[in-house]
């Protein structure tokens, strides 16, 4: 999942609410959410504003970790050829009341029917009205995957799937995964504006959306009648604030009570402040620069080697990161994860072996290229600016003239999906503990066809280790399948990894309940705010 200035009048208001309210929450987040129809979407600020909200999944994963427990299921059995999964739902799950919908009935079979359905059926009706398509579903190749949804009666739902699917589990928990008011849809379809599931959420998790302020917040009330019991939290609130520093300082001035993603060269102050508690995890995330091999020189793969050995990555690790902020990436997943291969080694700096690919290629006298980044900072790139520019100098030095351009985030996702860019610093934070959910969201031939590879690289024997690990039970098989991948992946270079970062989040002390996830995602539901003595 990719993860990317509130106005200071807004944001003296929000802090007198809060501190006269401790019941209320306001999180500095680093990026706007593209939307809240969450299908529709893979960034971790859209799924933070959205699944860790308004929604719930028929699985999740325990707080701080990728171990899956019951959710909108409270249990689920799996046939022995492991082709049909068969969830329990719970009963008397509310969805939530709102303005613009009040719900006539409790969850059922149905909701989770219409919630996979619309994803994977070109014929149902909702399916053509997503303007971004359904990039998870597509990229996963789900329509292909799963067969049939057999509803078996009001609380029971049957998966058929045409082959076993190691990950399916885990891919339920993931955002896209998500169960919407079946009803609630109908209504729209019905009055004709289809686009408010978009603009006005509804589902039935823990928070409850009120409003957003383009860029500058989200605003959302507890949900009472949540199955897994209300939130400690009366009010949060999602305060956008893209420059870390920023968030940084709304966090000490108390505007808000948690700061997400600041800077590594931050963090020691912050750990000195005696108001502050500084939380930190090792979550399963990657930072990359996308080569984008649909457009010419760069579907040579000599180029692409030669950009991978031109960028010095133990400076550029040193000036983003600092001391112990990251450890040098070499394949698309961290080398904690199984799968994982200890042998396989990056690519050195060595600026006059790429000019001598490049001159190998036919571009001795040199090419020109685009740098997309994004304003602002997060996890995956803490200062874009200084990023681009030391791959900038580092391109000019064997002959390469890049030029700069920084794009908003929706802006830089969207056009990065229609492939505008050539090359694009971009993260991805695992979604499941699996190593196969880095792979083939980012890097398998489905996900080049609908856009979200943003390498628009396809390689074929690539793909069908992919597509023969995932039908294979054996997690010692799969590890070996993977590692072949990963072979294939190196030489091929459609990316230039860079790092795996350390994942940093500040609090203010008065407030519990938070953990970092492994996952990339924040979840607020078991926050509480404890009143100062």
């Amino acid at each position: 999942m990719p993860r990317p200035l509130i106005a200071l009048a807004c944001a003296g208001l929000l802090a007198g609410a809060v501190q006269a309210a401790p019941s209320s929450l306001v999180v500095c987040t680093e990026a706007s959410p593209e939307g809240f129809d969450i299908a529709q979407y893979t960034a971790a600020t859209s799924a933070d504003a959205s699944a860790e909200t308004v929604f719930d999944r028929l699985l999740r994963f325990a707080p701080g970790s990728a171990e899956l427990v019951p959710g909108l299921a409270e249990r689920w059995e799996i046939s022995a050829d492991g082709r049909e999964y068969t969830f329990h739902l719970r009963r008397d799950v509310q969805f939530q009341r709102t303005p613009w919908f009040v719900p006539s009935r409790p969850l059922n079979a149905d909701d989770v029917i219409w919630s996979f359905r619309r994803q994977i059926d070109p014929a149902h009706p909702w399916h053509a009205l997503s303007p971004r398509g359904f990039p998870y579903a597509e990229a996963m190749a789900l329509g292909e995957l799963i067969e049939r949804i057999d509803r078996l009666d009001d609380h029971r739902v049957r998966f058929v799937l045409r082959h076993p699917e190691a990950p399916f589990l885990a891919d339920l928990a993931m955002s896209f995964a998500s169960i919407y008011p079946a009803e609630y849809a109908d209504r729209l379809l019905a009055a004709g504006t289809p686009e408010k599931l978009n603009n006005q959420p509804v589902g039935s998790g823990p928070f409850v959306f009120e409003r957003y302020e383009k860029d500058a917040q989200v605003r959302f009330h507890r949900h009472p009648e949540h199955w897994a019991g209300a939130p400690a939290i009366e009010r949060l609130i999602l305060a956008i604030t893209p420059e870390p520093n920023v968030r940084v300082q709304k966090l000490k001035a108390g505007d808000c009570q948690i700061a997400l993603a600041p800077r590594p060269v931050d963090i020691p102050g912050l750990r000195r402040d005696g108001r502050l508690r500084v939380l930190e995890g090792e979550p399963l995330l990657i930072a990359y620069v996308g080569i984008n091999t649909r457009h010419p020189p760069l579907d040579d793969v000599r180029v692409r080697q030669a950009l991978n050995l031109a960028f010095d990555k133990s400076a550029y690790l040193r000036a983003q990161y600092g001391e112990g902020g990251a450890i040098p990436a070499v394949a698309p997943y961290p080398p904690n994860l199984w799968g994982s291969d200890p042998g396989l080694q990056g690519w050195p700096y060595d600026p006059e072996r790429a000019r001598r690919l490049l001159a190998e290629a036919g571009h001795a006298g040199g090419l020109k290229l685009s740098i997309w980044t994004r304003p602002g900072g997060g996890p995956s790139n803490p200062n874009p600016g200084i990023g681009a520019q030391m791959l900038q100098a580092d391109l000019a030095a064997i002959g390469i003239e890049a030029r700069i351009q920084v794009l908003e985030w929706g802006e830089l996702i969207q056009r990065a999906k229609r492939g505008e860019h050539d090359l694009i610093f971009m993260g991805w934070a695992g979604d499941n503990g699996d190593p196969d959910n880095f792979l083939t969201p980012n890097l398998s031939c489905a996900a080049a066809a609908s856009g979200e590879n943003q390498a628009g690289w396809c390689n074929r024997e690539f793909d069908d280790l992919l597509r023969e690990a995932r039908q294979n039970a054996d997690q010692n098989q799969r590890a070996a399948l993977y590692r072949r991948a990963l072979a294939i992946f190196h030489r091929q270079a459609p990316w230039i990894p860079l790092a795996h970062p350390r994942e940093f989040a500040a609090v203010r002390r008065d407030v519990e309940g938070f953990v970092v996830s492994p996952l990339g995602t924040n979840s607020f539901a078991g926050v509480r705010r404890t009143p100062s003595p």
